[in-house]
């Protein structure tokens, strides 16, 4: 069974064996707490260390919509966290075309704080044609995004991993670990569970990474 390390170095390879006329624009998707975000940094630093190409992360955590703005469904509901959170205009329009074909590379990566109450004053930068995003969030194979994405990445967990982990990670931010657990058992969820039911990101994906144990992640393909 392979260790963390060799899986990564398997990714690297993936990643880096994507030719594009343009920057190669890498989604890693998956449920909450299923590893995406660690996934993504720990890959980042070993392709700057393998690759000369410019590496570019992005959270799509930070294009939520305002609060405020996300009237379509009630805020705490499943719905409004799978149909309503994300600016996904604003995820192609200043990240994903930029970087595609017949774009001009000059791309923002991040556009609210993660609460998404606060605008950042993100500036705006150029990619070199050859360089790779390396874009980790939730639901990002929806049909407002997937074709704009190079390679598709879904770390995969089950539901039972997700509620453990997301309690343990978000009872520091929370009232008590209760009401994070209940958090997830009433909206993350259900809403993740729409997702999968509708989209099968898993089947989708070009790579699906099981990361039950984080120590020794399997890589399969669909």
């Amino acid at each position: 069974m392979a260790n963390r390390g060799e899986v990564l170095a398997e990714l690297a390879g993936e990643v880096l064996a994507v030719e594009r006329a343009h920057p190669v624009r890498v989604a890693i998707d998956g449920c909450s707490a299923a590893g995406k975000t660690t996934l993504g940094d720990e890959l980042a630093d070993l392709l700057r260390g393998r690759s000369e190409r410019a590496i570019i992360r992005a959270g799509i955590d930070y294009f939520k919509r305002a609060p405020e703005l996300r009237t379509a469904y009630p805020i705490d509901s499943p719905e409004s966290y799978y149909l309503d959170m994300w600016d996904y205009d604003a995820v192609r329009n200043q990240l994903l075309l930029p970087l595609g074909p017949d774009g001009d590379r000059r791309y923002t990566a991040a556009i609210r704080d993660s609460s998404a109450r606060t605008v950042l004053d993100s500036p705006v930068q150029t990619a070199p044609p050859d360089a790779v995003l390396l874009a980790d969030g939730a639901f990002l194979q929806r049909p407002e995004l997937d074709d704009y994405w190079d390679l598709r990445i879904y770390v995969h967990v089950g539901f039972d991993t997700v509620l453990r982990r997301g309690t343990a990670r978000d009872q520091a931010w929370m009232t008590s670990a209760e009401e994070a657990r209940q958090r997830y058992l009433n909206r993350y969820i259900p809403g993740e569970r729409m997702y999968v039911a509708e989209v099968h990101p898993a089947d989708r994906a070009q790579l699906v990474v099981n990361n039950e144990d984080p120590s020794t992640p399997i890589i399969t393909r669909p």
